[in-house]
């Protein structure tokens, strides 16, 4: 019999939503990619034919069109309090007897639960469907993070209920895996960019994307592991019962959810049992939660201000182990910059064999007083790169060597120098080939200039080729060059084409961050482009001008002039326009000008969005946000623990705002 396009599509979306669950929370998937990408597309297919058809729920609608500019506040029902710790089991045990005093000696369990390296969050579903989903903030208030949430696969978009309740909250982390926070950690050091040092930053800077599709790419996870709130259902009588009910409505729940334990020698046991089997598991984990079982004795037992009685993190010591430094070798980062490594004699610590780690700069060496032999304390606490702490006392034989800085580039062999105001030696030739690969990745990374494809493995085969020696040489590919590199065929060398086209239309802010100057990120990028309009005028200003531009200081105005003295680099930027770049900055649009003339100082940590965020409100408004006070200043925006710029907005009389009232200013 055929099916009417509702029931083909109803059909299509409890299939795909059910081969999810397999794939991301059960590990067992059923079918190919191959498979799920063709009854993907058939959906596609037929929600495009019949958008009347269209609905929240469906897995198409993980990652849309849509992105969020603020992360609004949203008050949690409940309050997400944080937990208390303890480090020893000493520590554990003054818990112990403190739960045990507090039922009156009555008997309780205890569920064990991985503890996590994530990032707080609460999902709810109203009829089944997800609502909302929102951070920890504060414990009162946090921030929506709605529709990246419903980019997360192992995510339910829809409860598998036929009755589900009128609202159910599943509170949990948000986390990332090792082995995709290895990738992430890749793909940003090919990109020449800051990476992030360990998987809980990493998943807390993916879940807070203005753009979803930036948080699906990044491969995040929900574990459920605490009760939320409910409203038309029967409430569970235990955590476990709870955890359970998880598990069935199609929730990810803790690998070591399935332990209950009865006194405090059985959490013991596994928690010395969990020291080493911890390095086994697919995610960080930075100690194990314990939690009285039954949510009858938690109420008995109640909440501190800040944390409830009934459960207590029991952290994991940071991982140490003692080597020996083999010797340093010496890297050079995008800007010239050369950073010691330590090459060590290969240990085990926190699970993994390490053979190296970052010595960060010279006055780190001088600082440990480390030399090339010298036996040392590593630790590794959560961070892929471990640290050297210390060297051991007492362990030297006498045929240690110092270690001193190198006389020329260890990629091009050129002189290296010292700026007497920096802590780097750096390489200044601008012919440096690891500089100019690492630097080209920068050019065509997503902030930058935005050519998706321009990775690691076509920016080495086309500077080894000598099809690219600057910038400019990037829009003169064609595709004949592109097809002469590995693992390139037709169709990806006409992506990557057209990827570089498109790079073309990008506004001037992102092609002089593009170029790498040094000390000019972003947002000294946007103002400088703000303030010339056109590349032919920021490449004519001198110091004196530069200087004069708000929140551009010296140091930054002297790197410009001192990039734009190269006869080469002004060429380049001459073949760039004559290839088509865009060399102006589009008239920035306003929201009706509303904040027009006015300039906004933030100091302190704001609860209900980020700094850059708050700063681009006051951008789309027509005002623009500095990072000095001045009397010219127009307000100063205070958050939690302000600093020394609260101070001066107050002798100087300038009007002072909290969050609060920042917001409605600009609502």
């Amino acid at each position: 019999m055929t099916r009417s396009p509702r029931e083909e599509i109803e059909a299509l979306r409890a299939e795909i939503l059910r081969h999810e669950r397999l794939y991301y929370v059960s590990d067992s998937p059923a079918i190919s990619d191959g498979e799920f990408d063709a009854l993907m597309n058939r959906l596609k297919a037929l929600e495009a034919a019949h958008p009347e058809l269209a609905s929240d729920d469906s897995p198409t609608r993980r990652v849309g069109g849509e992105r969020s500019n603020t992360f609004a506040p949203v008050p949690h029902r409940i309050p997400m309090l944080s937990l208390d710790n303890c480090y020893s089991p000493e520590e554990f045990l003054e818990w112990y007897v403190r739960v045990k005093k507090g039922l009156k000696d009555e008997p309780f369990e205890m569920v064990v639960e991985a503890k996590i390296d994530g990032l707080s969050c609460s999902i709810e579903y109203e009829k089944g469907r997800l609502a909302r989903a929102s951070t920890r903030g504060d414990s009162d208030t946090g921030e929506d993070v709605t529709l990246n949430v419903r980019a997360i696969k192992s995510v339910p978009i829809k409860l598998d209920l036929s009755s589900p309740p009128s609202v159910f909250e599943a509170r949990g982390e948000v986390y990332m895996d090792k082995k995709d926070f290895g990738a992430l950690r890749e793909r940003a050091l090919a990109a020449g960019e800051e990476p992030f040092v360990n998987p809980r930053n990493a998943a807390a800077g993916s879940l807070r994307q203005k753009d979803p599709a930036v948080t699906a790419r990044r491969r995040l996870k929900f574990i459920a592991h605490s009760y939320g709130y409910l409203e038309g259902m029967v409430e569970p009588d235990s955590h476990w019962e709870y955890l359970n009910v998880c598990r069935g409505l199609g929730f990810n729940i803790s690998t070591l959810g399935n332990r209950v334990c009865r006194s405090a020698e059985e959490v013991l046991s596994f928690y010395s049992e969990y020291a080493e089997k911890r390095f086994t598991l697919p995610y960080e984990i930075d100690g194990l939660v314990i939690k009285v079982d039954s949510l009858k004795q938690r109420g008995l037992l109640g909440f501190t201000a800040k944390s409830p009685r009934w459960a207590i993190a029991f952290k994991y010591p940071a991982q140490q182990a003692t080597t020996t430094v083999k010797n340093v070798e010496f890297s050079v980062g995008r800007t010239g910059a050369i950073t010691p490594v330590a090459e060590l004699e290969p240990v085990k610590c926190g699970g993994v064999t390490i053979s190296s780690a970052t010595l960060h700069n010279f006055d780190e060496i001088e600082r440990l007083g480390l030399k090339i032999g010298d036996k040392v304390v590593i630790e590794r606490a959560g961070e892929v790169i471990p640290k050297v702490v210390k060297v051991v006392p007492g362990s030297r034989t006498g045929a240690e060597k110092a270690i001193h800085p190198p006389k020329t580039c260890p990629s091009c062999g050129a002189e290296i120098f010292r700026d007497e105001e920096e802590v780097a030696y750096r390489c200044v030739n601008p012919s440096c080939p690891v500089q100019f690969k690492r630097a080209l990745l920068h050019f065509a990374s997503r902030d930058a200039m935005n050519i998706e494809g321009f990775g690691v493995s076509s920016t080495e085969q086309l500077v080894d080729k000598g099809l690219v020696k600057v910038f400019s040489d990037i829009y003169r590919l064609k595709k004949e060059d592109l097809l002469g590199l590995e693992l390139f065929k037709d169709r990806k060398a006409d992506n990557l084409l057209a990827q570089i086209n498109k790079s073309r239309q990008q506004p001037l802010s992102r092609l002089i961050y593009a170029l790498g100057i040094r000390h000019i990120g972003e947002k000294n990028a946007r103002v400088l482009a703000q303030h010339f309009k056109t590349m032919q005028a920021f490449m004519a200003s001198g110091l004196e001008e530069l200087s004069r531009v708000s929140d551009i200081g010296p140091v930054i105005a002297e790197a410009v002039t001192e990039f734009f003295k190269s006869e080469a680099t002004r060429k380049m930027a001459a073949e760039l326009g004559e290839l088509g770049l865009r060399m102006d900055e589009p008239e920035r649009k306003t929201s009706g000008g509303a904040l027009a003339g006015k300039t906004f100082v933030f100091t302190g940590e704001l609860k209900t969005l980020t700094r850059d965020d708050a700063q681009a409100k006051v951008r789309e408004l027509g005002g623009k946000e500095t990072s000095s006070v001045s009397a010219k200043t127009s307000y100063v925006v205070v958050g939690a623990d302000p600093g020394s710029k609260y101070d001066k907005a107050k002798k100087l009389c300038v009007t002072v705002l909290t969050e609060e009232e920042f917001l409605k200013l600009v609502s």
